[in-house]
């Protein structure tokens, strides 16, 4: 069956890794060590991806778990540089991208977002709107690896499971798009990415970034 869509993640895939100067804003606002960051941060981050936490409540329970009592400023400054500390893209991506969309493919991109992440990046990125799904977890109230999350964007792309093609930089993400039949690679750089499109014959059909 011939391949005709591919479908992104977000975050280190058609991202490079967390902004630094947002990522030190934040530790800096917070006063905390960054294993102690780190740990409050993530602990809740799935909660903050699949809706139940927008981003002003995932701050505030934030400050509540890890003893800091902060005013309404520093809340919607920690807001502020969580967002933008996710608000960056590759350019030789979103070139690889404009090649798939030359090619005839049809694209989506399917994220586990939270919802202030996203409103920045709707302010800073109009090329957006030039893939034709876009999946958002929040939104939908379901995360990766929810075999469920796969089978929305399917259903979206009007594609086969083995007519799409999915990458994503982690694992069980990647696992979880195969056990629904989709063709999937895990992302790690776009040199691994286009020896692994050649090893797996897909530079036949597509074009290689």
């Amino acid at each position: 069956m011939a391949l005709r869509a591919v479908v992104f993640d977000y975050g280190m895939v058609l991202t490079g890794p967390p902004n630094p100067e947002a990522h030190a804003a934040l530790l800096r606002i917070t006063g905390l060590p960054h294993d102690r960051f780190e740990e409050f941060y993530w602990a809740d981050r799935h909660a903050y991806d699949a809706g139940k936490l927008s981003g002003i409540t995932f701050w505030q329970k934030f400050l509540r778990d890890s003893g800091l009592n902060f005013g309404p400023g520093a809340l919607d400054e920690l807001n502020r540089w969580d967002a933008i500390m996710w608000t960056s893209y590759d350019p030789v991506m979103l070139a690889w991208h404009e090649a798939l969309t030359q090619r005839g493919l049809r694209t989506a991109i399917l994220s586990n977002m939270g919802d202030s992440v996203l409103a920045n990046m709707q302010r800073e990125f109009d090329w957006l709107d030039r893939f034709d799904v876009l999946v958002w977890s929040f939104q939908l109230g379901i995360i990766k690896p929810d075999p469920a999350i796969y089978q929305h964007t399917l259903r979206e792309l009007g594609t086969a499971p083995q007519e799409t093609l999915f990458l994503d930089d982690r694992p069980i993400n990647v696992e979880a798009a195969r056990a629904v039949g989709m063709q999937a690679l895990v992302f790690s750089t776009v040199d691994q990415l286009r020896a692994d499109l050649t090893e797996h014959g897909l530079d036949a059909v597509l074009p290689l970034p």
